[in-house]
This record gives C-alpha cells, structure tokens and sequence, in this order.
C-alpha cells in the first residue's frame, strides 16, 4: 500500500494528498469492489468533510449503489447505525485524531467489520489507480435517514451497564471541538453523570488543541480541569469520537493498557471466564489483572482492521489498546466505543466505592517506556542484530514485529506501516531495570 492507502484505511492531506476527485474515484472503487447495493455515508466536522462528502456519494451513486447518508456522526456511532439499519457497508468520512488539515475514509462491511490491510484495502486501491470503471445499468438513489440516531445510540450503549447503580458523579470531558461534543451531551442527559465540558464547540479546525489526546500537550487542559473542579475523573476524546483517555481523580493520566485490564477484569467479574483482547504494547499488569481474575489474557496486533478479526475468531468479550480503543462484542459484531467505557467506569467507582486512583493503585508497581520511534534506514537488519542478542534471553514471540519476554521483563520493536520507523515498547521490574533495558535497545536501534 502507498500514498493515502493505509493498513486501517485512507488518510491524508486535504488539497495536497486528497480531494474531491480521489473522493470520487473512491466512492466507485468501493463499490466495484464489494459489489455493494448500499453504502452508508458518515461524517465527521471537518471543514473540507462537506465537499469530499458530496463528490463521495456522487462516485458510489454512478457505480450503481444506493446511498443511505445519516450526516454528522462518531465513528463508533457509526458503526452502529450500519447495524441498527441493516445496511451491508459504510464510509466514514473522517481523518481520526489527525490536523485539521487532513481527511479520510473509513471502510467496513456489514456488521462493521474493517476493511484494511489484509481484507480488502489494497484491492480497493488497484481499483482506484487502474481507475477502470464500468458504467452500470442505472445510477443509484440517496436517502437520508431522519430518525434521532444520536439518541438511538445512546440508547444502545446505555442498555449495556447497571446505569441504576452509578451514583452522582462529577466528569470533565474533553471533546477537543470534535464530534464527542455532538453526542455526549445526549449520551449523558439524565444520568447521574455531571459531564463539566470543555471544547464541546464542534470546530474542524480544531482551534484549542489537536483532538488527539494520546499525545500529552493535548491533555493538558483535561488534566488541570479534573484537578480543578475536584471531579471524579477526567475523559478526553479524539476527533471522530472512536477513542476515548481517562484522566483519574488526582488529575494523572492513565494509559489505555492500563485501562483495558481493569475494565476487561470488571467485565470478567460479570462474565467468569471471559477472553480480552490487548496489542503487544501492553503493560504486563494487563496480563496479570486479567488472569488474578480468572479470564483468558489474548495479546494480538496493533490496529482495529487487525484486532476485531481476531477478537471474533477466539470469541472475545473485550479488547483494547493502548492508543484508547477500546472493543466490545455488541450481539454479533464487534466494534469500538468510547462512551461504554465511561459508564463502566462510573459503574465501577459507585458499586466498589473505591476512587478512580485507588482502583488503580496497582498501577505503580509496573514500568513501561511508552512507545519510542526512531528512524532506521534497515529496520529488518536492525530486528535481526536485536533477535540475535536478546533470543538467548527470553522467549520470542512474533505474533506483531518482535517481542522477546524475559522472566521480569520484555520488549516488543515493530516496523511502522507507513513510515521508515521501528517502534520500541519495554518493561521491566524497576524503572532503573527498564530504563537500561530501554537505553541497550536504542542504542543497537539508533547505531
């Protein structure tokens, strides 16, 4: 894959990597390619989303298919509105957490399965360069759904947790000026969920900060917020609303791996027995809270187009990744969500009486690096000259790039699919163990 085509789907620079006529030539390339009959458009606030809309539907309406455009909406919410009205596949018009600059689109099928790397990405790609397009029988039809989808999905989500039992509670919720701020006032309207907004303006230019809160210049404001309101916890959401970082009581950051094993060990408390998912970044406390609570810890590849194939495949209830997705099996599909995950930790906090800190307390007893880039110019060469230092040392898993796992620590170092980067994550026993193991890696990395 190359250019916009990316392994989860197709992202770029508005006006310099994409624009209208890609957005043409990808509405008919898409449908050529699953030979659809409807296809349910979405799409986020960005400013230049509009114009790729219009000439979006205008490609998939010339190559034959329907189109069903419910307008603004999260990614997760689109995912199941593509469920709720039985249409067989969606675009989502967005670029995620990225600038403002830039645009995308994301691809599934029917029951919100992705399409990426691996399940149809790169043949919708050749499609799109060989840019043969044969004219159909008839042009298709837009419809526009009318009905309440954002109080439907509210809906939805909040069957799905014990909401009686979630006691008055006071959450700052960063919605960046992307589109949490277009549903997370329905979300928790008449709930015991005070939501104290900030940046709730729906801006595609993102005018206060990135909505990409994994980065930590862009979690500043959620984080003094929490500190400042004394609020029970913090929550800050990326663009479109797919991803979503939990700030705790004592205004500190928790990582996304962190927060799947103490979610993924309540929902085992639940459903004894239960397999949850987690990308090879993860902390081992991930490991270890799932497995003290009694269910089957899966680590598998970075990535949603990735993930939830496998997550059906082993039956999975839960899954989530360090980058803030987090994964659930809704009847017979798998999707993101990031506002399930709120109420679950609100349902956690009121039922076991324990602070978000507390409940996190373990927390301090592991040390992770955080993921380290570098730029290499032969990553194969320099996994290699790793694989043959360290292979004597531990054990070799191979499941996403190279992981070797020692008995008190281990470390992963992953090709970027886009970028001549490796991509280091460790962990060890102390942080003067980890930060050694850390530095002997770079240093063979960045030779």
């Amino acid at each position: 894959m190359t250019g916009i085509f990316k392994a989860y789907d197709i992202r770029g620079i508005y006006g310099k990597d994409l624009d209208e006529e890609t957005a043409y030539k990808i509405g008919r390339s898409f449908v050529l390619y699953l030979k659809c009959k409807k296809v349910m458009v979405g799409q986020d606030t960005r400013l230049s989303t509009p114009s790729l809309v219009e000439s979006l539907i205008r490609g998939i309406t010339d190559q034959g298919a329907d189109v069903l455009q419910i307008g603004l909406s999260t990614t997760d919410m689109f995912y199941f509105v593509e469920n709720y009205t039985g249409c067989e596949s969606g675009i989502m018009v967005t670029a995620s957490h990225n600038p403002g600059e830039y645009n995308g689109f994301k691809l599934i099928r029917e029951k919100a399965a992705p399409i990426g790397a691996g399940s149809g990405i790169e043949e919708i790609e050749k499609i799109f360069h060989d840019g043969n397009f044969p004219e159909p029988e008839k042009k298709g039809n837009i419809q526009k759904n009318d009905e309440n989808l954002v109080k439907k999905f509210s809906e939805f989500v909040k069957a799905r947790v014990e909401i009686d039992s979630i006691k008055p509670l006071r959450v700052v919720m960063d919605a960046g000026n992307g589109m949490a701020g277009y549903v997370a006032p329905v979300m928790f309207k008449d709930t015991n969920i005070e939501v104290i907004p900030l940046f709730f303006e729906l801006d595609g230019s993102f005018p206060n900060h990135e909505a990409n809160p994994l980065l930590e210049e862009n979690r500043q404001e959620l984080m003094a917020k929490v500190i400042e309101t004394g609020a029970d916890f913090g929550v800050g959401f990326d663009g479109d609303s797919d991803r979503c970082f939990f700030v705790d009581d004592h205004g500190k950051f928790v990582d996304g791996d962190f927060m799947t094993g103490l979610i993924g060990a309540y929902l085992i408390e639940k459903n004894p027995g239960a397999t949850i998912s987690f990308d090879v970044r993860s902390s081992r406390y991930t490991t270890d809270v799932i497995e003290r609570a009694g269910g089957k810890a899966l680590m598998w590849k970075v990535g949603h187009a990735l993930m939830k194939p496998k997550m059906k495949e082993e039956k999975a209830l839960f899954g989530g990744e360090v980058s803030g997705h987090f994964y659930f099996l809704f009847d017979d599909y798998y999707a993101d969500n990031s506002y399930l995950p709120v109420f679950l930790v609100a349902e956690m906090i009121s039922k076991k009486g324990k602070k978000l800190s507390e409940l996190m307390a373990d927390k301090a007893n592991y040390f992770i690096s955080g993921e380290i880039n570098s730029t290499v110019k032969d990553a194969d060469a320099v996994m290699k000259e790793i694989e043959s230092k360290y292979l004597s040392k531990g054990k070799k898993v191979t499941i996403d790039g190279l992981s070797i796992i020692g008995d008190t620590w281990w470390f992963n170092i992953r090709k970027s699919n886009t970028e001549p980067l490796l991509r280091l994550n460790c962990e060890a026993d102390s942080q003067k163990n980890m930060e050694a193991l850390r530095d002997e890696l770079l240093s063979i990395i960045r030779a």
